[in-house]
């Protein structure tokens, strides 16, 4: 079984911070850091289609047309939905040998506003679900690209988009050699909360972007289970329900007949007890004072459509008390075929500890648990509060200027996460004080958005040849 990520520890031995950076630098000679400008696809590379074929034969077969049909929609909800292709593509990338835990899909919309668990509104990475220990230049080269992917789509120039990636490449490299030189428990004490966003966009935007940073923290305020309570549900026969709205939101009363459907929620009541024990002892006893009360198939994002996830509503004190999970299906990170097996058999726990890991803080209901499915296969789950201050950005509002500043704290966010389970000391050498890897990033970046597009045109084209179904429903989103 590999072995967790000991970012000081070099088999049993503690080194010294100079001997950590020598090895950071010994890595600039063996993997120069102007190498990662270059992306030529290897020969033999893998047919994307393939690959997106191969995923969806693990998923909801009905689901899989609508997971085509948005990643037709643009180059950027294609990247969104593609981070198995990208990650066959940067194994092939040169690395420095220097290794952190991953979140295996660092693109821009996946770094959101969060709540933290003593009520602070946070800027933080929030999908976790192909995270795995493996080359931190692989997060990096990610987050770069989905600029790159997402200036064209705003019709930026080329000089205006090699200025935001050099902003976020730089920031990551700069705050990585701050973190270097901080103590442990300044690392993991350290956090983007809402005071410092709203200082970064007092110091670098103008006033309409000032007014999105705010309006973007008001709302994410505004999204908890209360929101999701009068949004999502309805009174039955006076019974408080989730709402159909299918094939996007489907209660299991509408999946399966009574008999079966009485034996699945029992099944979810297993899972709920069995979840809890995932949890600290205290938020275990507050779980506990919640009851179930309806359970709904959802579907969620781009590359996670067709996956199993479920809705759970439970009520506590009262039917004025939701609380509202979410249980979604953990498969293997794409990046395990590539970077290693991971240490953990539950690829929910998987997921669990590496949001933990590179997170600020997590979500206080944040678990995992193993259960049989509605075809009896036994499918592991990380579940988590549907909604819990969350807050995304629009990148397709932002002029240069803004998805710059955005960048900036992305790279920042993301340097955060690789320093608490990396050797900062070693990545903080490797990168150095000058822009030899930035523009290295930038060049990457340019050249991997030229393939992402490629690849959107075959999606497309297989799409409209009839080689792939794709169905989005009218009026469905994201």
């Amino acid at each position: 079984m590999p072995q967790a990520i000991s970012p000081v520890r070099y088999g049993s031995a503690f080194p010294t911070p100079d001997e950590r950076a020598a090895r950071g630098k010994a890595a600039r000679r063996a993997v120069p850091r102007s190498s990662h400008a270059v992306f030529e696809p290897p020969a033999g590379r893998p047919d994307p289609l393939d690959i997106l074929r191969a995923q969806s034969a693990a998923r909801v077969p009905e689901l899989v047309p609508i997971r085509y049909a948005r990643m037709t929609e643009s180059p950027f909800r294609f990247y969104r939905g593609a981070a198995a292709i990208m990650a066959a593509d940067l194994a092939a990338t040169p690395a420095s040998g220097i290794r952190a835990q991953l979140c295996g899909d660092a693109h821009l919309l996946n770094f959101r506003l969060l709540a933290s668990p003593e009520r602070q509104l946070l800027f933080d990475i929030n999908d976790f679900d192909e995270t795995l220990p493996g080359p931190w230049e692989w997060d990096v080269k990610r987050l770069a690209a989905s600029l790159v992917i997402a200036g064209r789509a705003n019709g930026f120039s080329d000089r205006e988009r090699a200025a935001v990636v050099l902003a976020a490449v730089r920031s990551y490299r700069e705050w990585m050699i701050r973190f270097a030189g901080m103590r442990h428990l300044d690392v993991w004490y350290a956090r983007t909360d809402a005071d410092r966003l709203r200082s970064v966009a007092t110091e670098q935007l103008r006033k309409r972007g000032r007014k999105q940073v705010d309006r973007a923290m008001a709302k994410a305020r505004g999204r908890d289970s209360l929101q999701a309570f009068d949004k999502l549900t309805e009174v039955v026969d006076g019974r408080r329900r989730i709402a159909a709205d299918p094939p996007l939101l489907v209660p299991v009363a509408d999946l399966l007949p009574d008999i079966e459907r009485h034996a699945f929620e029992e099944q979810f009541r297993r899972l709920i007890d069995g979840y809890g024990q995932s949890l600290a002892s205290d938020r275990r006893r507050l779980l506990s004072g919640f009851r179930l009360v309806d359970v709904a198939r959802k579907v969620v994002g781009v590359g996670s459509v067709g996956t199993r996830c479920w809705i759970i509503l439970l009520l506590g004190r009262d039917s004025g008390d939701p609380l509202f999970l979410q249980a979604k299906e953990a498969d293997t990170s794409v990046l395990a075929p590539y970077a290693g097996a991971s240490r953990y058999r539950n690829q929910g726990s998987r997921v669990v500890a590496g949001q933990r890991l590179m997170q600020a803080a997590s979500d206080i209901f944040l678990g995992w648990e193993r259960v049989d499915g509605i075809d009896g296969r036994p499918r592991d789950f990380y579940i988590r509060q549907l909604r819990d201050w969350k807050g995304i950005v629009q990148p397709e509002l932002m002029v240069p200027r803004g998805l710059g500043v955005f960048g900036e704290v992305c790279g920042a966010t993301l340097a955060r996460a690789h320093a608490r389970s990396g050797d900062r000391i070693a990545i903080a050498a490797y990168l150095g004080r000058g822009e030899v890897f930035d523009r290295a990033l930038q060049q990457f970046a340019e050249s991997y958005a030229d393939r992402n597009e490629r690849d959107h045109q075959a999606l497309v084209d297989a799409v409209r040849s009839g080689r792939l179904p794709s169905a989005e429903p009218a009026g469905a989103g994201a």
